[in-house]
């Protein structure tokens, strides 16, 4: 059983999670609306993900006895300046969420919660792949410029990106 703080954190957990996904939507419209396919694939292949880490907290949750409360997400943004522009907002965006996860960590271990704290290292292993993703991506960018062949390429390159929904099992 958990304690009734961190159910609620547990709880705003979820809603960012899905929050972000509703975020990463609202960026494959914007790169699909520009004709970017590709990178609209990589922003719904990320809005897939994290459904699934609410998925995966909602789970949680609900084995150990407490109760899911489910609150409105707020509207996303949706104009965006670029592709350059998703790519550095969705890495600070992610940062967000590392320093969610580690304050709940953190949480857990001031109430000697060791199911949970097991629970999120899950989480906090995945974190380092959703900075390091955008980060890889960022820098190309910055690298080939908006314009030309490098941006096709890429876009064509992240078209190949599918969604592999992570395992059952809370670790």
């Amino acid at each position: 059983m958990i304690s009734k703080k961190m159910q609620e954190r547990l709880n705003y957990q979820i809603n960012r999670e899905i929050f972000s996904a509703y975020l990463y939507l609202s960026m494959a419209s914007f790169a699909s609306a520009k004709g970017f396919d590709g990178f609209a694939n990589w922003f719904l292949c990320q809005y897939k993900e994290e459904l699934s880490h609410a998925e995966k907290i909602y789970h949680y949750v609900n084995e150990q006895g407490s109760k899911v409360y489910l609150e409105a997400i707020e509207k996303p943004e949706e104009d965006f300046s670029s592709i350059l522009d998703l790519f550095e907002k969705t890495l600070a965006h992610e940062k967000k969420v590392t320093g969610l996860i580690h304050d709940l960590v953190k949480l857990a271990r001031e109430e000697s919660d060791y199911a949970t704290e097991y629970f999120l290292q899950w989480f906090v292993t995945e974190q380092v792949e959703e900075e390091a993703e955008p980060e890889k991506i960022l820098h190309k960018l910055k690298m080939i410029g908006e314009e030309g062949n490098g941006i096709i390429m890429m876009d064509k390159t992240l078209a190949d990106r599918t969604f592999t929904p992570p395992a059952t099992e809370n670790n």
